[in-house]
């Protein structure tokens, strides 16, 4: 069968060259032209092939082998369909297209790309191109050749270049930054749409004229950004600057302009800058600056009022020393400085001994200037670098940074001591108090001030209990107070599961006929070896341990069981008040465990410390209030006076009692204001209907006293003291108290007629 050429035009040598035929006479001029062209296409990295479809022949170049991964000697794959399917999928229907249309000599196919996988299995894009050189006699090709070129890195490079565009025109259009390039020698400039929108020129004529930006320039700014710009030209300096224009449409705007100079690839000096609309950003700073000098002008004031709010903050009122606030913050920086340098911290902790004589007899101003005399000493005692703080009351820290081994902390505190010991004149009165101190010292990489200052409490609590006036160093024999603490707490865990507390009864008293109309439960400590403990020997810890409410739970079932037994024994029981914790009055399930009691209702009464602080209850407390009333438990406030409790508060709560704090109660007989206080507390409970009940009532006088400020009920040891059960029956029958309180208002009858006589005289 003839074989037909591909170009009929083609002269031998060309055909020669392609590697299709040869038709030289001279064999070394075809060999030698040969290698010259396999050179250039190795050289090249195109990879060759050749389909020979009349003689079933395929050819493939090593170069077309090695961009796939294979080697030299390998032999390609012959089949189309295997080939085919490394095609990439996406690529594969316009590669058989492609494909059927080369073949047929479509010239708009000669050239194409697509994906193929790489033997590694990285997808690798190819430049295919190929044309049909010979056919047959009937015009169907009979030999198709070609090259292929791997061009994966151009088009990876192609897709970087078209992110980063897409990625600078979102930029640009987000900031809403308008650019231009403005061709110095030709005198040209072009705007992109972002500009024109911002200079207000939608609908000019493109391009624009290179005058357009100077007339846009506001007539104020105009010589001046002009005379920079020209300048920047000449020196080839960049532009930047902020400027006024007026828009299109007459509107006033601000710019920011930067620009730089570049040389394009023709040797053309070009300018490219950007602009973008600073309007909003311009008032913004303006009014930031205009507030900005308002708030220096008032600097000095401010800078004024801030130190003595400071001041105020952290130093006391009365003694001008720091405060506690003040010694917290010193404590961390005296603990970081010793550790740092290796010296040892000593901590005073200074209790005034007989302060509150002072205050309860001669008032507390002569308590106030006791108070700034021992701050005076103090800051006398020490050296300048040493700290000193008034913490509250009448208690005081000295903080001294020493040497580990020096001996002069007990000298100090023995100066303190004897200093503080000197009689104080005041109004008249020799004033005499004394010191306790508790000393702590510590140094080394885990010094803890705060640790330290408890353990200078413990200490001070050692020295005043060692008789007071002396001091005393922390040692591990405080530590062992501490272990008894922890023994004390394991005692009362354990005389819980031996129902060792009990409770102890005191009667109240109506103010003016001695009748008994209450009874108030006090929980008592039956310990095995110390005997019959009152509250404050345990209570501390047993609120440590919170088994306090636990505690209150026992003696509420004691007492009602109590109740039971005096109403067998005919006796017509007055109501029962029982202390109820802030913990158990927030117990989500006190309600429950009251009905199961079965509390005949109006027979008992909760007694709720004020220092509760009632003004700001949570909403369990607040539902376990409401519960108490549905039972028929009143409620009293017990201490009322000494805690926090408001005029709001009672009104909120309706308590049907509360009681007087006996400290309110003991200077009655000495004090007018106290009797004043007193009386008003009483107004307010009439004016509430509340009952009121003093307790501390301790001698004739205080009865006497509350009766005539129209007091309703008295609790206390002038009329009968806390005794068990067992013995209620019998005091009430017996009616003691009531002896004993005729006599002393007979006397205080007679006392008083006598005086009245004394002054008519």
């Amino acid at each position: 069968m003839p074989v037909k050429k591909a170009h009929p035009e083609a002269d031998d040598s060309t055909a020669a060259e392609a590697g299709v035929g040869s038709v030289a006479d001279d064999d070394s001029d075809l060999a030698e032209r040969e290698s010259r062209w396999n050179h250039a296409l190795v050289g090249s990295g195109l990879g060759v092939w050749d389909h020979n479809y009349r003689l079933d022949r395929k050819y493939y170049s090593q170069t077309w082998k090695t961009m796939r991964g294979m080697a030299p000697d390998e032999e390609a794959a012959g089949d189309y369909d295997a080939w085919l399917a490394l095609v990439h999928p996406d690529d594969r229907d316009f590669v058989v297209h492609a494909i059927d249309r080369q073949n047929a000599g479509d010239p708009d196919f000669q050239i194409f790309e697509y994906r193929e996988r790489h033997r590694d299995g990285h997808w690798m894009w190819i430049d295919c191109r190929g044309a049909c050189v010979e056919w047959d006699e009937s015009g169907v090709p009979t030999r198709i050749v070609g090259t292929d070129t791997d061009i994966t890195a151009r088009k990876e490079a192609e897709d970087t270049l078209s992110r980063l565009s897409r990625r600078l025109d979102l930029a640009l259009e987000i900031s809403r930054i308008g650019v231009f390039e403005a061709d110095i020698e030709n005198d040209t400039v072009e705007w992109d749409e972002r500009l024109i929108a911002i200079y207000g020129l939608k609908g000019a004529s493109r391009p624009i004229a290179s005058d357009i930006w100077a007339k846009s320039l506001h007539p104020d700014d105009r010589e001046r950004v002009l005379g920079l710009s020209d300048r920047s030209v000449e020196s080839g300096s960049d532009f930047q600057q902020e400027y006024r224009i007026i828009r299109g449409d007459g509107a006033e705007r601000v710019i920011r302009a930067r620009s730089a100079f570049f040389v394009d690839g023709n040797g053309h000096r070009k300018l490219i800058g950007a602009n973008w609309d600073v309007t909003e950003e311009v008032a913004l700073r303006n009014e930031l600056q205009r507030a900005k000098d308002q708030a220096e002008a008032h600097n000095r004031e401010l800078e004024a009022a801030k130190e003595s709010i400071e001041r105020l903050a952290l130093h006391d009122y009365l003694t001008s020393l720091p405060n506690r606030r003040y010694l917290d913050k010193m404590l961390d920086e005296r603990s970081a400085e010793c550790r740092a340098k290796g010296l040892g911290l000593a901590i005073l902790h200074i209790d005034l001994d007989r302060f509150k004589q002072i205050n309860d007899t001669l008032g507390h101003r002569a308590g106030d200037a006791m108070l700034q005399h021992a701050a005076s000493v103090l800051r006398n005692s020490v050296r300048a670098a040493d700290f000193v703080a008034r913490i509250g009351g009448d208690e005081f820290v000295i903080l001294c940074t020493v040497d580990p081994a020096s001996k002069k902390i007990a000298s100090l505190a023995e100066r303190i001591i004897r200093e503080l010991r000197k009689p104080v004149r005041y109004e008249g009165h020799d004033c005499r108090f004394g010191a306790s101190i508790g000393i702590a010292v510590d140094s080394g990489p885990t010094l803890d001030a705060k640790q330290m200052l408890l353990d200078a409490d413990i200490a001070l609590y050692r020295a005043k209990g060692l008789g007071r006036n002396r001091f005393e160093f922390f040692s591990a024999s405080d530590r062992r107070d501490v272990i008894s603490a922890k023994h004390l707490a394991d005692e009362i865990l354990i005389g819980l599961e031996r129902n060792e507390f009990v409770p102890f009864y005191q009667l109240q008293f109506d103010a003016r006929t001695l009748d008994v109309v209450g009874v108030e439960t006090l929980a008592r400590w039956q310990h095995p070896v110390h005997g019959l403990l009152a509250p404050d020997r345990f209570l501390d810890i047993a609120e440590d341990l919170d088994v306090v409410s636990t505690i209150d739970a026992l003696i509420l079932e004691r007492a009602i069981a109590d109740r039971r037994a005096w109403i067998k024994d005919g006796l017509s029981v007055p109501k029962i008040s029982v202390n109820v914790s802030a913990r158990r009055l927030g117990d989500p399930d006190l309600g429950k465990k009251l009905r199961a009691l079965k509390i005949a209702p109006g027979t008992f009464a909760f007694e709720l410390l004020e220092s509760i602080s009632l003004d700001d209850c949570d909403e369990a407390v607040a539902a376990n209030l409401k519960k108490l009333r549905k039972l028929g438990i009143d409620i009293q406030i017990d201490d009322f006076g000494t805690g926090h409790a408001s005029i709001v508060s009672l009104l909120r709560l309706s308590p049907k009692t509360l009681k007087i704090d006996r400290e309110l109660i003991r200077l009655l007989p000495q004090s007018a204001e106290q009797r004043k206080l007193v009386g008003s507390i009483i107004d307010i409970g009439r004016s509430l209907n509340i009952l009121v009940i003093a307790e501390g009532v301790e001698t004739a006088d205080h009865i006497r006293i509350l009766e005539e400020l129209d007091c309703d009920t008295l609790q206390g040891y002038a009329l009968a003291r806390p005794m068990p059960a067992m013995q209620i029956s019998s005091f009430i029958r017996a009616g003691s108290w009531r002896h004993g309180q005729v006599a002393a208002r007979a006397l205080q009858t007679q006392l008083r007629r006598e005086l009245r006589n004394r002054a008519a005289k």
